[in-house]
């Protein structure tokens, strides 16, 4: 996968040179480029911002640099181009499994008060990382790439663990415990030593739902429950009550 990102803090992405990514990019999966659009700044001292018309605080990106980055590179009309922006629609898992799925990737972050609205014409999807104002949109954009690029098969080495992950399937992830047995008074679930492979899945199945229930109640309206997770629900349910 290609990920291009037109940014004004090229800088800002020295963590993608670290862990998972850089693993996946050492291993020829990913391919992470930036640009900086300030290349095509309007004029010799590099502006590419300006006041609103009609008024108002702070300063807004214009669209030529953005837009006349955009058209330097050879891009399929199928790439998707994100805007990275506090106004686009939430950030979630089935995203980035989407994302994941494509050959390339386009992202345009932000800056000081926002955009021209004329350079939304240009792009395919716009999203925010949530209900919150950042400074830029580079945080946004790294935890975007992070979600998705590590659904790609081969970057995570334990695929098992993708698929256990919170947020798939609309359910938060179990419990999980490892040595030592006992610490301070909290022992490991019984259930765990037991060796039993059947009663383990179905324990973590139902720990799943709970801390779902206790936690994400929201989640699980996108959830088709089983036979056997309504009738969890419903002892969840008559427990809180007693």
């Amino acid at each position: 996968m290609k990920v291009k990102v037109l940014t004004l803090f090229p800088q800002m992405f020295a963590p993608m040179q670290e862990s998972l990514m850089k693993a996946a990019q050492d291993k020829g999966i990913l391919e992470f480029s930036t640009l900086d659009f300030r290349q095509f700044a309007v004029n010799k001292h590099g502006h590419v911002d300006d006041y609103p018309y009609g008024g108002g605080a702070g300063m807004l990106l214009r669209p030529e640099p953005i837009v006349e980055c955009l058209e330097s590179l050879d891009l399929d009309s199928k790439t998707p181009i994100i805007l990275v922006d506090p106004t686009g629609e939430p950030f979630t898992q089935t995203m980035a499994q989407e994302w994941s799925t494509k050959d390339e990737l386009v992202f345009i972050c932000g800056h000081y008060e926002g955009f021209d609205e004329r350079i939304r014409s240009y792009v395919s999807q716009e999203v925010s990382l949530g209900d919150y104002v950042l400074t830029n949109g580079e945080l946004p954009t790294m935890v975007m790439i992070d979600a998705t690029v590590r659904l790609i098969p081969e970057v995570v080495g334990n695929a098992e663990s993708i698929v256990s992950e919170s947020f798939q399937d609309h359910l938060l992830e179990y419990p999980q415990y490892t040595r030592p047995q006992n610490f301070r008074g909290m022992e490991v679930p019984e259930v765990l030593l037991s060796g039993h492979h059947e009663r383990i899945d179905q324990w973590r199945q139902k720990e799943s739902l709970r801390k779902t229930v206790e936690r994400r109640p929201d989640m699980l309206k996108k959830r088709s429950l089983s036979k056997q997770e309504a009738q969890w629900l419903e002892e969840f349910k008559n427990l809180a009550q007693n």
